[in-house]
């Protein structure tokens, strides 16, 4: 089965979806893989969240832009390196996706190299390359790939670095027994004790919330979405029909985790 995920080449994207699959179709950006995965009808695969940074903004900007649902989902542990064909004194300028500027900002900040973001690893160690007396914040493998000697291993902040990725198609995902649902919020007012009353179906069925993370959505200043994570236990079917009786709801999918045995 073919898969559409980010590229070029090295991405942590590539690396997981040649885990499952050998057909690749690689895309410049998060915001392209949507879009390919709506007009082919192909599955494609996207980081979510990392424990460090956070919700990948892209990829919820395009489930709430986009016709998709999550139909599975997989953590990966990420590590990051500082590279460079100059010693560090030479550095001038330092090439970093912005998630993993943001897992490895302590590193960076003492660094005091200016940065330039790029779209992702791989762009980083192609940019790294093409310029004289840059630096890169890479995987080791990126940087074994094209040749940039490592100056330090282990840059991220956390050791336990893992990043959440989801697969996403154009089909609600039919599941017997999923093991998370998620969905997103979409209340369009501003009120106090919104999120109260948008947190109640849970606390009145017992149902546990796994991650909560806002975004704006884009139409005024001060109103919010809401991205809700779910366990598929008790009376989760409950909570969601008391959840629809009271604001609007984008349903993502119910789904279970796939992959490497760090699915928790």
């Amino acid at each position: 089965m073919t898969m559409i995920t980010l590229g070029p080449e090295g991405t942590f994207s590539h690396e997981l979806a040649l885990m499952f699959d050998r057909d690749i179709i690689l895309e410049s950006s998060i915001g392209r893989v949507f879009r390919e995965v709506v007009s082919s009808g192909i599955p494609g695969l996207v980081p979510l969240e990392n424990s460090e940074a956070g919700g990948v903004v892209a990829t919820m900007d395009g489930l709430m832009q986009y016709p998709v649902y999550i139909t599975a989902e997989t953590y990966i542990p990420v590590s990051h390196a500082f590279a460079s064909d100059l010693p560090q004194d030479q550095i001038s300028v330092l090439f970093a996706h912005p998630q993993t500027h943001e897992q490895c900002s302590r590193f960076i900040d003492l660094l005091g190299i200016p940065v330039i973001h790029t779209e992702s690893n791989a762009a980083s160690a192609v940019a790294q390359k093409n310029r004289p007396g840059s630096g890169a914040v890479i995987s080791e493998n990126l940087a074994q790939v094209h040749g940039i000697p490592v100056i330090t291993a282990h840059v991220e902040n956390n050791p336990d670095n893992i990043t959440r990725f989801i697969c996403i198609t154009r089909e609600w995902p039919e599941i017997g027994d999923p093991e998370k649902c998620s969905l997103i919020i979409d209340p369009d007012e501003n009120r106090a004790g919104l999120l109260y009353d948008l947190l109640t179906p849970f606390k009145e069925t017992g149902v546990n919330l796994t991650r909560i993370e806002s975004r704006p959505s884009k139409r005024s200043m001060g109103r919010y979405v809401f991205f809700i994570d779910l366990e598929c236990k008790g009376a989760w079917r409950e909570a969601m029909k008391r959840l629809n009786r009271i604001t609007r709801v984008k349903p993502l999918g119910c789904y279970s985790c796939i992959g490497n045995g760090l699915c928790r």
